[in-house]
C-alpha cells in the first residue's frame, strides 16, 4: 500500500480506563477516498479507537498518524480536519436547521459563513427544512442534518459511530447513497455499525472484539479467512430442530434464516457428519451455501465470549 495514499496509518495504539485495557494493540491502515467498516459487539472499543483517531482522546501507547498529523502529539490539528458523527443526535433541538449550522460555523470560526451554510443546506437536501427546528424532525432527518454539521468545514476524513441506528431502510439507504458519493469525490470514511447490509457495503472492514482486531480486509477476505462450512437446513419444526442441532459438539453455530437454518462449523468433515442423520431423512433438505458475513459475524463473537479480561 503506498504510504502517501494513506489518511490513517496507526499502529500499536492502546487505551486504559483505570485498569480496563479497552483498546489493545490497535492498528490500521485507510486509504484516501476509502469506507471502512468497523464491526463488533457493544463494548468492543469500536468508540474508543474512533475518539482516539479523531483527536478527542489521545492514546497511552502505540504510534501513527491521521491525516499527516501525529495521533499523539497534533490532535488539535486533527480535529480540524476531521468530521465526527456521534452515536446519539447531539445537536440543539430548539434551534433551526439553520441556525444549528450557523452556530457550529461560528464554532469553527469560519469566513463566509452564511455562503458555507447555504451550500451545505443544498449539497444535503435540506434548503427546504432550513426553518424547522431541529427536535421536530424525523430520525432521517436528523441523521441528515447531524452529517451536514460534520461537512460544513470540509473536512478530509468523517468518522461516523453507528450512524444510523434507529433509521428506517429507506433513510439508511439514502444516507449510504451520500456516503459513496462523497467517497468518490474523494472523502475518507470511517464507521462503526451493526448492520450486515451496510458492512458489506463498506471497501474495506476491520472486527473488534474487546479491543483487540480479529478480523480484517474486504468484506469476501473476512468471509473466506474464517473457513466457515455452512449448509441452509430447510424442514418440519425448524425450533425443535435447530434445539437439537445446538447441542451437537460439532456444530459451531445454529442461526434462523427465514424458513431455513444455517448450521456452521469450522471442521467440515465433521459437520457434515453430524448432518449425516438429516440428509437420509426425506423430510429434510440440507444443502452446502457460502457463509455469510452474519455468519462469520456470529462466530467470531462466539469465540470472543468471555474474552473481557
Amino acid at each position: 500500500m503506498d504510504g502517501s495514499d494513506l489518511v490513517i496509518d496507526v499502529r500499536n495504539l492502546n487505551k486504559h480506563f483505570g485498569p480496563r485495557h479497552v483498546v489493545r494493540d490497535f492498528s490500521l491502515q485507510v486509504r484516501r477516498g476509502e469506507i471502512h467498516g468497523f464491526l463488533g459487539p457493544n463494548g468492543s472499543g469500536k468508540t474508543t479507537s474512533i475518539r482516539m483517531l479523531c483527536g478527542l482522546l489521545k492514546p497511552d501507547s502505540g504510534s501513527g498518524t491521521c491525516l499527516g498529523h501525529d495521533v499523539i502529539r497534533e490532535t488539535a490539528a486533527i480535529k480540524r480536519e476531521v468530521g465526527y458523527m456521534t452515536q446519539r443526535f447531539s445537536l440543539w433541538e430548539d434551534l433551526t436547521i439553520r441556525q444549528n449550522l450557523d452556530f457550529i460555523a461560528r464554532m469553527y470560526g469560519m469566513r463566509g459563513r452564511r455562503a458555507a451554510v447555504d451550500r451545505t443546506l443544498e449539497e444535503l437536501k435540506l434548503a427546504g427544512r432550513e426553518g424547522q427546528l431541529a427536535g421536530t424532525l424525523s430520525g432521517g432527518w436528523k441523521q441528515r442534518l447531524a452529517l451536514a454539521a460534520c461537512m460544513l468545514h470540509n473536512p478530509k476524513l468523517l468518522l461516523l459511530d453507528e450512524p444510523t441506528a434507529g433509521v428506517d431502510p429507506k433513510a439508511r439507504r439514502e444516507f449510504w447513497d451520500e456516503i459513496h458519493a462523497l467517497a468518490r469525490a474523494g472523502l475518507s470514511v470511517l464507521v462503526s455499525t451493526h448492520y450486515m447490509d451496510e458492512a458489506e457495503r463498506c471497501h474495506r472492514l476491520a472486527y473488534l472484539s474487546y479491543g483487540r482486531v480479529l478480523a480484517a480486509g474486504t468484506a469476501g477476505e473476512v468471509v473466506r479467512g474464517r473457513e466457515l462450512a455452512t449448509y441452509a437446513v430447510s424442514g418440519p419444526d425448524l425450533a425443535a430442530l435447530s434445539h437439537a442441532l445446538t447441542a451437537s459438539p460439532d456444530i459451531e453455530q445454529v442461526t434462523p434464516f427465514g424458513s431455513a437454518l444455517h448450521v456452521t462449523g469450522r471442521d467440515a468433515a465433521r459437520l457434515e457428519g453430524a448432518l449425516a442423520g438429516l440428509r437420509a431423512d426425506a423430510r429434510y433438505r440440507v444443502e452446502r451455501i457460502e457463509a455469510t458475513l452474519e455468519d462469520v459475524f456470529i462466530s467470531l463473537m462466539q469465540d470472543s465470549n468471555g474474552d473481557l479480561p
